[in-house]
């Protein structure tokens, strides 16, 4: 992509789609556009089994006939194109209801100001390089030991993307993102004991990646360490939820405080907020202008300003998560969270990895969980999972086919600790968190 040449294009065609809605009689209009593209190569076995190139386009607009709102989508960019989608959004807002909470965002709420967060690293490996790291990841996990008995495979990935999206309040930008990664699967094999495992790398910049031996490796000691697994009696103890797991009960967190949950009525936290939810400790935050990072935005979905702020203090919730929308219905202002919260980190504690099996002591270390086993309405959560069964602080054996439950109210309330052993690859920022008790179903 040249950079700026294709903004610019991109601009003019999402700016003739708010203009052709105006001249359709809309009274106001949102439009957004993206392209992308990137090449994916998988590699099985020492050969290459897939080599995918992917280029997509698209572009959608809303309009809007009074409270009346109307949306329409295609992948055509051409001009009669870009007049026939929107008579169909406007055909579309003509018959439908109207609904006082539509609209635009407050026009004082759109983003003003866009900060370079270096999102853009375009990775210039071709075809032969891409196909040449998997390989060289696989045969790491592959040759690291005697167990491991087979591969699904190890794959590369790299994407980017221009995005362009205004409005008829006069809002209208684009940027470029790139995002690469790099992730290997392998089974491991002892006896009649099989496990499988896997471990990834992902980064907007591909220096930033974690090098092709490294991942394999990671792959390899997953699978192994899971060989032989046992299951547990039903017992009630504390659970440590490892980093990269961590993050699913701070996804179930921001469901319960998500605008679309609360006025439907559908949320365990439902008038929850200035209520103590966690303990005092506990700080979780969002920060959508950190540099290079997974989930850095200087706006959302709608164009509305993002910026730093505290969703957790004290362990008190102080701010919901909240789109133009749902703002409305719960009679609030939108939080900048259209398409969801950004950069989402809760603040580490002292601990390393190691420490947080010391603080354990005695119970079970979740590294896998399974099914969607959590009501949003009541907060009940319980789901399958694997890991280890930690005594004195050390891993004693591998722990399959249990299922661990409790209530998210009450999980919340008794965190004990939040290790500094934090997962940077996505857009939860965690490290383990640590549950005082739950219980344990298994033989």
């Amino acid at each position: 992509m040249q950079n700026q040449e294709e903004i610019y294009r991109l601009k003019n065609t999402v700016q003739d789609l708010l203009d052709e809605a105006k001249r359709q009689g809309a009274s106001a209009a949102e439009a957004g556009l993206s392209q992308e593209n990137g090449l994916s190569v998988s590699a099985r076995l020492g050969d290459v089994e897939t080599i995918e190139h992917h280029c997509d386009q698209g572009l959608g607009i809303t309009v809007y006939f009074g409270q009346r709102k109307g949306s329409a989508s295609t992948t055509d960019l051409s001009p009669d194109s870009i007049k026939e989608t929107v008579s169909a959004a406007c055909s579309i807002a003509r018959y439908t209801s109207e609904d006082e909470y539509a609209g635009l965002p407050e026009k004082e709420l759109l983003a003003t100001e866009f900060p370079d967060l270096d999102l853009n690293h375009p990775w210039g490996v071709s075809v032969d390089g891409a196909i040449a790291l998997a390989i060289e990841c696989e045969n790491a996990a592959r040759t690291y030991h005697a167990e491991i008995s087979n591969s699904e495979g190890a794959t590369v990935n790299t994407h980017q993307g221009v995005h362009v999206m205004g409005n008829s309040l006069g809002f209208l930008h684009g940027y470029i993102s790139t995002r690469h990664s790099l992730s290997c699967s392998v089974l491991a094999q002892r006896g009649d004991s099989m496990q499988r495992d896997y471990w990834y790398t992902v980064a907007r910049n591909s220096a930033m990646l974690e090098s092709p031996a490294g991942v394999g490796k990671k792959a390899a000691e997953r699978a192994l360490r899971r060989l032989e697994g046992r299951s547990l009696s039903t017992r009630q103890c504390p659970v440590l939820f490892s980093a990269e797991i961590a993050a699913s009960l701070l996804a179930s967190f921001i469901g319960a405080i998500s605008g679309g949950n609360l006025y439907r009525k559908s949320s365990f936290l439902l008038n929850a907020l200035d209520s103590q939810i966690f303990p005092a400790f506990i700080h979780i935050y969002e920060q959508p202008h950190l540099i290079g990072a997974l989930g850095s935005a200087a706006y959302d979905g709608e164009g509305v300003a993002t910026k730093s702020r505290d969703i957790v203090s004290d362990g008190i919730l102080r701010s919901y998560v909240l789109s133009t929308y749902s703002a409305r219905k719960l009679g609030l202002h939108s939080t900048g969270n259209a398409g969801g919260v950004r950069n989402l980190t809760i603040a580490p504690g002292a601990l390393d990895y190691q420490g947080m099996l010391k603080q354990l002591d005695t119970g079970l270390l979740v590294t896998e969980l399974m099914g969607q086993g959590v009501n949003m309405v009541t907060g009940d959560y319980s789901r399958g999972a694997a890991g280890f069964w930690v005594e004195n602080g050390e891993i004693q054996y591998p722990v399959e086919e249990i299922t661990i439950a409790g209530n998210l109210k009450d999980m919340y309330k008794n965190i004990i600790a939040v290790g500094n052993d934090v997962d940077y690859r996505g857009n939860t920022r965690t490290g383990s968190i640590l549950v005082e008790r739950m219980s344990i179903a298994g033989e």
